[in-house]
């Protein structure tokens, strides 16, 4: 095996941006055995990034010899906090042009179907909703004709599954795509962004002890119910800790300094801050330091001025943003926890939206969908230069963001906050319907 050509490094890193107009994105070609003729032919890796997908390794081979080539999609950045669940209403056939990017570690189901790909089955694919279809018919069909020889009723069961599976091609009725992925890199497009999209529904979710040892985060002979390692309150109040990692841009060491935090008025929150003195990148995210509040906080603030624009607010991981005058809806972990102004989060939105949307570029871009997006970015600045008036909503279930009241102790005319007792769904989603906090002892104990 031996490297013919070596990728172009940018500022440290080996990972450089999507784009379909860089002519010196040269790929690396390494000469790889042929696994159809045993003959040696060409594999060409290709290191860039997705944003919304981290850092990936697209790998193609090819073969001179018999003409057999193969692509497949790696992840090559972390592992997120959380997994996450896409749910996908497919109803017409534009839907199925949609961007799909399907991590090795997904699950894939189509309900109406009884259908299930499990996870690490098939390769990870950037792909769309059609190509997950076609896949799926290739690899029931690649063994149709050994099946058909060895057991001819389970071949004829097949056949007739396929055939329902093409069929859903043609839309005639509406199905269900989930794809579902404990390591969080999976991503399906929302072609009407930055408006929320009522045919799809993106959860998220804490993984599994089973699903942590599927990854790698947990050792197989590690027991389930090992309590987590207790930290020091009083040494996290008094210090910042500061621990090792590796910076999210060029994934060079670096260093996380956290700091616990007494916000006023509020509760304590836990900082922590990147700083990463190979590229220069810098990132902060905030993390509740108290308890899941017994009810859910929806706040509301009337945005008049531009002063509003130097109020302090804590957006924690669980809550969710709206802007009902641009129609415009944030999930709850499209963002990670921040401590910043309403400035900074209109302009974290902003470049969330538009800056670092991979479909307004290359052969994936629209002109009238980047024209909205475009369109979208302005109405923002509109706003955080004071000339629109608008309504800003953080919505947590958990109960852990706040916003600064400027008249404080007295009443804000212009912020309203509620509480509200959290559904089902929102529980579920929080991990609290399943979570025992009264007569443990004693129910443990009947069990024994």
């Amino acid at each position: 095996m031996s490297v013919i050509a070596q990728p172009h490094v940018r500022g440290g890193s080996v990972f450089k941006d999507l784009s379909a107009d860089d002519e010196d994105w040269q790929p690396t070609e390494i000469e790889s055995l042929c696994m159809n003729c045993f003959q040696n032919g060409t594999t060409r890796l290709l290191l860039t990034k997705v944003p919304f997908f981290k850092e990936i390794i697209v790998s193609s081979f090819s073969c001179d010899h018999c003409k057999w080539s193969n692509t497949e999609i790696q992840s090559a950045g972390r592992i997120q906090e959380q997994g996450v669940c896409y749910t996908l209403r497919v109803t017409s056939k534009r839907d199925l042009n949609r961007e799909v990017v399907k991590m090795d570690s997904a699950t894939t189901r189509i309900p109406e179907l009884d259908f299930e790909i499990p996870p690490f089955t098939q390769k990870g694919a950037l792909t769309t909703v059609e190509g997950l279809l076609d896949r799926a018919v290739a690899g029931l069909e690649q063994d149709q004709a050994a099946r058909q020889e060895a057991d001819p009723e389970v071949a004829g069961k097949i056949h007739t599954f396929l055939q329902k599976l093409k069929k859903l091609k043609d839309v005639e009725e509406a199905f269900t795509v989930v794809i579902e992925d404990p390591s969080g890199n999976s991503f399906v497009e929302n072609p009407r962004a930055p408006q929320k999209d009522e045919s799809l529904t993106v959860s998220w979710f804490r993984r599994s002890v089973q699903q942590e040892k599927q990854l790698g985060l947990r050792a197989d002979d590690e027991p389930e119910d090992e309590p987590p390692p207790g930290d020091d309150l009083d040494t996290m109040r008094s210090e910042v800790l500061v621990f090792n990692t590796n910076c999210p841009e060029c994934n060079a060491p670096a260093s996380t300094n956290m700091k616990l935090v007494q916000i006023p008025h509020f509760k304590e929150a836990i900082i922590m801050a990147t700083n990463c003195e190979a590229c220069g990148h810098r990132t902060n995210e905030v993390k509740s330091g108290g308890a899941t509040e017994e009810k859910g906080t929806r706040i509301t603030l009337r945005i008049t001025a531009v002063s509003d624009m130097t109020r302090d607010l804590l957006k924690s991981e669980t809550c969710s943003v709206f802007i009902p005058e641009l129609d415009f809806e944030l999930g709850m972990a499209a963002l990670c926890g921040k401590f910043t102004t309403v400035e900074g989060l209109l302009t974290d939105i902003k470049d969330l939206v538009v800056a670092k949307n991979p479909f307004l570029c290359g052969d994936s871009s629209d002109l009238s969908r980047a024209q909205k997006l475009q369109e979208f970015g302005n109405k923002i600045d509109g706003i955080i230069a004071g000339k629109t008036q608008v309504h800003l909503v953080l919505d947590d279930p958990a109960g852990n963001s706040y916003l600064e009241n400027v008249y404080a102790p007295e009443a804000d005319p212009e912020m309203k906050v509620e509480t509200y007792e959290r559904t089902f769904e929102q529980n579920e989603e929080l991990g609290l319907n399943d979570m025992k906090t009264e007569n443990y002892q004693e129910d443990s104990e009947k069990r024994d």
